[in-house]
């Protein structure tokens, strides 16, 4: 949760028709829903949407980079004329998405678990390749958005999520399930693009095996790209197979993979979650830039994001979020706050949380089949409105209320020294002083036991692997 990222605006929806288009990559005849004008007013209207989500991660060499083998490889794609974006994300998730129109997403995640160029390279060109491919466009014509921003992993009930998703701002487009066939057709456009601009394609399927690795060993969601592929193994040899077809084409006698350029160039990039936007621990909830803390109730999920926190129970029945609302004081951002997520109040009193000024609310919001019930506390701080609200249904408000208040009422400023003061990992890429194995390296650079696989999968490599003197290496400090 970001303090700068809270006012950016949302896509509108756009009036689509049946339109029918020639692919430019198959050449064959395609039903849409949208035309090639309409599709590039999509991603240009959902690009502040993406930016408000997740913020972009502040690295000029980083982005650069993005742009430059972007904008070369979208020239040799089937689409060279669209206006390309490709922006790196301040995201830990590990993944790349595209959206409609030539709007191309790398989190930093993602960036920090690629190691050489060609892998990234790879990926590039099957994000392009949906771009290319238009598989964005033909997926909305199939199926209603997927909610973005709702706890990954969690069920929430139908009617709560929808309240939740309005309040999150999510953008469903950055969802899209795609088909196996369309995957298995940007796969073959990533190696295509990748091999025309001179990098070793083979890299992107050994990607694959790091992507596969590091779910199994966290059990994290992985990328669309990825999971909607049961068998890694078959791609994997799909993809070999295919880059050698292109290298020849090409005629490409020596590929870069560009493994000492890439390292040196993520050499401290933030890695995992960044502290400074926000962090749960012992299930209390830290803001060390916005200089607050509120308790996590107990056994809940959470999810954090520059303009929305989020909780819940397990079994779906209620959340809760955390996000700013405009107004110069609580009764003008009580009343937005009404407005904008159509919700008629019951009830609202002046209180005071922990010497802050602020307004309780009881309001609901009347569907089909029942009545949402939310309760919110809106908190005066730092010239900053603070939403805290509570999600449920008016049946289980009740029984929700004293988990509400006892996070809403434990708002409050944060203090202590080492909360404020905690800064990120980051990774350091470290010149192997002499030949060991990966653990042995490691462990001498300060990797605790239980953290060891995950810095080989990291490295994309084995504990075991036996490294020369002068191997460049990820670890990772503070």
């Amino acid at each position: 949760m970001k303090k700068y990222m809270f006012s950016a605006a949302m896509a509108g929806v756009l009036l689509l028709f049946n339109f029918c288009a020639t692919n430019p990559v198959t050449g064959k005849k395609d039903i849409v829903l949208m035309s090639e004008e309409q599709e590039i007013a999509l991603g240009a209207q959902s690009d502040p949407a993406v930016l408000a989500q997740f913020g972009l991660y502040e690295d000029k060499s980083l982005q650069q980079f993005i742009q430059q083998k972007g904008q070369a490889m979208a020239a040799v794609s089937h689409r060279p004329g669209l206006k390309y974006e490709f922006k790196v994300v301040d995201s830990p998730v590990i993944n790349a998405f595209a959206l409609p129109g030539g709007y191309v997403y790398f989190t930093r995640g993602i960036m920090a678990h690629f190691n050489n160029e060609a892998q990234f390279a790879g990926v590039l060109g099957h994000e392009i390749g949906h771009i290319t491919a238009r598989h964005s466009v033909q997926q909305q014509s199939k199926s209603t958005l997927a909610q973005l921003g709702l706890i990954t992993g969690m069920i929430i009930s139908p009617e709560i999520a929808q309240l939740g998703n309005e309040l999150s701002q999510g953008l469903g487009l950055l969802f899209l399930k795609f088909g196996r066939d369309d995957e298995r057709e940007s796969d073959e456009l990533g190696v295509e693009y990748s091999t025309k601009i001179g990098y070793d394609a083979s890299q992107m399927a050994d990607f694959f095996q790091t992507l596969q690795r590091q779910q199994e060993s966290s059990g994290q969601m992985i990328p669309d790209f990825l999971s909607t592929h049961p068998n890694p193994a078959d791609r994997y040899a799909t993809v070999h197979k295919l880059a050698d077809t292109w290298k020849k084409k090409e005629n490409l006698t020596n590929a870069k993979v560009g493994r000492d350029s890439y390292l040196n160039l993520i050499d401290g990039i933030v890695y995992g979650e960044d502290p400074r936007q926000g962090f749960v621990e012992n299930s209390v909830f830290y803001h060390p830039e916005l200089k607050f803390r509120f308790p996590v109730p107990s056994g809940w999920a959470h999810h954090n994001s520059p303009q929305v926190f989020q909780m819940a129970p397990q079994d779906g029945s209620a959340m809760m979020n955390l996000m700013l609302v405009p107004g110069d004081n609580l009764e003008t951002a009580a009343q937005t706050l009404l407005k904008n997520f159509n919700l008629e109040p019951v009830e609202s009193k002046s209180v005071t949380v922990n010497g802050l000024p602020a307004i309780a609310v009881v309001a609901d919001q009347k569907q089909e089949q029942q009545v949402i019930r939310t309760l919110t506390y809106i908190i005066r701080y730092g010239n900053y409105n603070y939403s805290l609200m509570g999600i449920t249904t008016a049946n289980n408000f009740n029984n929700y209320f004293q988990t509400f208040t006892n996070t809403m009422q434990n708002f409050a400023e944060l203090t202590e020294a080492d909360k404020l003061n905690r800064k990120p990992e980051r990774i350091r890429i470290i010149t192997v002083p002499q030949s060991a194995t990966l653990s042995q390296v490691l462990q001498n650079n300060n990797i605790k036991q239980d953290r060891l696989e995950e810095f080989a999968v990291l490295n994309g490599m084995q504990l075991s692997d036996r490294l020369e003197k002068g191997t460049l290496v990820k670890v990772v400090s503070h």
